[in-house]
């Protein structure tokens, strides 16, 4: 991964200026980067075995670029390149650098905060936006809610009957704490209602005081869409903790499926 983010870091016009950062599990290496005529960027380099170098997570974020950069806040994305090296495939993007940090460095939300009400106005407005973009991609199906649901939940699959697009990762490691930007866009597509209002709750329900702004602010928690939103998000992050990811969440996500149920 290093010598292919330097390769890519070279042929891109850039120079490494900043600490490594790395991605879920090694698929990712990013870096605050000078480009010779934009300044300060952020490359960052996505690695996938050659015979799976396609699908979703692999086009996402060249596809969210073309139809959400410049309508929302967003990191712009200025290029990319692709290339194969020691049986891997990669893939180079260059994004706007912003400078402002993320709320958490964890998906899972641990500090209490009190993000302004200008803050919240403007997550609620890119959201809406991002629902009313139309889309091919699928971030869920419901063959797998039929699936995972009854089998981590020990309950009847929720049958989806509204469907907006969505980022699809919405957590404040996604976010930064000032304006906000949403990043990671490589999962957005089609999701239940209030999907990702339901994903940005479930990560912060260590912390009661963010997760009730939450709630307050997107009322579609309280409909019935929004419930069954957050039984699949539910269900996704137990999946994820059988896995090994954040289990310190398996207590208050099982307490919360219990209230929904």
């Amino acid at each position: 991964m290093r010598r292919a983010f330097v390769r890519s870091a070279e042929s891109l016009g850039t120079t490494v200026a900043g600490p490594e950062a790395w991605g879920w599990h090694g698929r990712t290496l990013s870096s605050r980067v000078e480009h010779v005529g934009r300044g300060a960027c952020w490359l960052r380099l996505l690695s996938a075995p050659q015979d799976k170098a396609a699908g979703k997570l692999w086009e996402g974020s060249r596809q969210a670029a073309a139809l959400f950069d410049g309508h929302i806040r967003k990191p712009l994305l200025y290029d990319t390149m692709e290339f194969t090296q020691d049986s891997h495939a990669y893939q180079a993007e260059l994004h706007q650098y912003i400078g402002e940090p993320v709320v958490s460095p964890s998906p899972v939300l641990r500090t209490a905060l009190d993000p302004p009400t200008a803050w919240w106005d403007s997550l609620r407005s890119d959201l809406e936006h991002v629902n009313s973009v139309a889309t091919g991609r699928v971030a869920v199906r419901q063959e797998w809610v039929d699936r995972s649901v009854p089998r981590f939940l020990d309950m009847p699959a929720p049958r989806i009957t509204e469907w907006a697009t969505a980022h699809g990762d919405l957590h404040t490691a996604n976010l930064t704490d000032a304006t906000p930007y949403l990043l990671d866009w490589e999962g957005f597509g089609l999701a239940p209602v209030g999907y990702d209002a339901a994903m940005l709750l479930a990560y912060s329900l260590l912390v009661p005081t963010f997760a009730n702004q939450v709630r307050d602010t997107f009322p579609v928690l309280k409909t019935e869409p929004g419930r069954i939103a957050q039984i699949i998000v539910i269900t996704e992050l137990l999946q994820s903790a059988s896995r090994g990811d954040h289990p310190e969440l398996v207590a208050a996500l099982r307490h919360l499926a219990a209230d929904l149920s």
